[in-house]
């Protein structure tokens, strides 16, 4: 990948003159079934520019409680776009068209208008939950009945695609955007895409530059989610069974709850009794060179990635047990 990125060839991203950036947008759009993609530096601004396409200011986005860009983007919508977020509240990051029909506002000027409804494949908080197809379809339909744009937050839709079986552009039909991210599970040091139509893709143009998130000779990082594109995503596999290898080795070390992982994160927290806080508990496995992350509700995620090796699985859960001896 560093050789890639060093031998990319470069131009003017901001002229739309980079052949990387260019073959990398191509490639994405291929991948996803849209017409037209945009490279961005990161998923949060993919996210906001997306939502300012879609939306006006005092417009309403609906999405699962746990949503990564209703906890994590830093009140992003509000204060850049104006946006209100109206949570569903979903099960295992997961919310039913019934739920969606009950969420939209009645058109009326009192209230906020439903603008967009918003999904997350994998639901982070969830525990890296696949959306069903089945499930995700009959959202987006009502969606459409509804008059709502849709929204994908594909940060690992990759990782929902190896567990599921279901392709890319099968999830991404459903959908107005969508946006994909390079420097999670696929290994890229930066990056994300977003997609959709022409004319959205467009009209995001003109935000990317208003959000400053136009570059210049971005081939160099291009080529680095190209090769991820390339060599990184049948591998995914590999990190869905290292988080089951650790998620089994966690459960039976005394003092942890554990939730079964669906992808590549697994989620624990140290219960009542245990000799330590979960918290306490982050701060040791830091010491022995361990990361994990705290949570706001006190749990822990581990998060595998191709960077963690089965025997790394091992030293880890060696210095869980040895935390809580």
């Amino acid at each position: 990948m560093r050789r890639a990125m060093a031998e990319a060839e470069v131009g003017d991203e901001q002229l739309r003159a980079d052949p990387t950036v260019n073959r990398l947008c191509r490639r994405v759009a291929e991948l996803l079934g849209t017409e037209s993609a945009m490279f961005l530096p990161t998923g949060t601004i993919c996210n906001q520019i997306a939502l300012r396409v879609h939306c006006e200011p005092g417009d309403e986005v609906i999405l699962e409680e746990t949503a990564h860009n209703r906890h994590f983007e830093t009140g992003a919508p509000a204060a850049l776009l104006g946006v209100s977020l109206y949570p569903v509240a979903g099960r295992a990051g997961v919310f039913t068209a019934p739920q969606l029909e009950q969420a939209v506002r009645v058109p009326d000027h009192h209230f906020p208008r439903s603008r967009v409804v918003l999904l997350e494949q994998t639901a982070n908080l969830a525990g890296g939950t696949v959306w069903p197809i089945e499930t995700l379809e009959e959202v987006c339909t009502a969606a459409q009945r509804l008059g709502l744009r849709r929204h994908l937050d594909g940060a690992r839709l990759f990782n929902a695609v190896v567990a599921s079986g279901v392709a890319a552009d099968s999830y991404c039909r459903n959908f107005d955007s969508v946006w994909i991210d390079f420097s999670k599970g696929l290994g890229a040091p930066v990056g994300a895409a977003l997609a959709g139509s022409t004319e959205f893709v467009e009209r995001a143009w003109r935000f990317k530059h208003q959000f400053g998130a136009a570059m210049r000779q971005a081939g160099i990082i291009a080529a680095g989610a190209l090769y991820a594109l390339e060599h990184n995503i049948d591998r995914l596999t590999e990190d869905h069974e290292n988080a089951a290898q650790l998620a089994a080795g966690l459960a039976a070390i005394e003092g942890l709850e554990v939730e079964p992982p669906a992808t590549n994160m697994v989620f624990f927290r140290t219960v009542a009794h245990a000799p330590l806080s979960a918290y306490e508990l982050a701060d040791r496995l830091h010491e022995r060179g361990v990361a994990v992350s705290r949570m706001p509700d006190g749990r822990l995620r581990a998060v595998t990635h191709l960077d963690v090796s089965h025997a790394d699985i091992g030293r880890a859960l060696r210095a869980v047990q040895e935390c809580m001896s």
